[in-house]
Parts: structure tokens; sequence; C-alpha cells
């Protein structure tokens, strides 16, 4: 295989944004993701790759839980601040407010929709584990366009 072709072939796979959290404990993660996708209409299922290495890792195979905060197309600033370790004063994570999700995990205010989401099933290969969730929670603050990857100029994948 030639390793350049697969590297542009599986950049041009299209994918979203999001800023993934969740909550173990005292303890609060949350970091940029792009490998998510629905997975099933009934019952209401996602399914999102995280890093075996990263805290956001841990504190989902702890709790069990995690939400998706949708980005909107302006706001790739805030996208980028999750690329750090997570830190939380007051009610700020990584330097944007939030609120308790029904799960416990963070719902970033600033941001137009989430859904928060129980495990109910993991695939760990490779670098990456495939958490399933199950949709169990779900808001919508305005409608906006999502923000996407490509639209970046950022590249995850390859």
């Amino acid at each position: 295989m030639n390793p350049e072709a697969k590297k542009k072939a599986l950049r041009m796979i299209t994918y979203g944004l999001y800023i993934l959290t969740s909550k173990s404990g005292d303890r609060y993660s949350a970091g940029t993701v792009n490998w998510l996708s629905q997975s099933s209409f009934e019952p209401p299922l996602v399914m999102v790759g995280v890093k075996r290495d990263s805290g956001l890792h841990s504190t989902i195979s702890e709790s069990g839980v995690f939400a998706v905060n949708i980005l909107a197309s302006d706001q790739k600033e805030i996208a980028s601040a999750f690329f750090k370790p997570t830190s939380v004063e007051n009610d700020k994570i990584n330097g944007y407010r939030f609120e308790q999700g029904e799960t416990g995990s963070p719902l970033l205010v600033d941001l137009p929709a989430f859904f928060e989401c129980r495990v109910v099933d993991k695939v760990e290969r490779g670098d990456h584990t495939i958490f399933v969730g199950e949709v169990i929670n779900a808001g919508v603050r305005k409608e906006a366009k999502p923000l996407v990857m490509w639209d970046t100029g950022w590249f995850y994948g390859g």
C-alpha cells in the first residue's frame, strides 16, 4: 500500500468536530474529538473513538458516561481550547462556562447543542477505543451550522 495515498484517502472522510466531556467522582475530562457517528435509531446509539492513553478515555471508562457538545461553524477557537489538558476553575472548563448534565458530564453552555450518553459497549483495538453510547438526554440551545474538520484546515487521521 502506498502510505501517502492511504493518508490522503483517509483524510477525505468527512468529520464534524465536537467537545467530548465526562466526569468520574471529582475528576473532569474534556477534549476535542472528530471520530463520531450515529449508529442506531432505536435505541439511539452513537459511537466515538477516544485515544486510549488520554485522561478522557480513563474518565469515560470509570464513569460509563459522556456528553457530546456540538460546536458551531464559528467556534474553531473553542475547539482548539480543548486540545490541551483539562482544567476546571469554578464554573469553567478550559476557560468556557459549563453546567452539569444529567450524567454529571459537563455541558458547555455557549455551544448550540449537546447529547449525553451511557456507555453500552466498547471495542478496544489499535490506539483508540470505540465507545458505543446510548443517548439518554439531549438539548438544543440554538440552531447552527456545525463545525467540520475540513473547514478548519486541521487534520486528524490518515
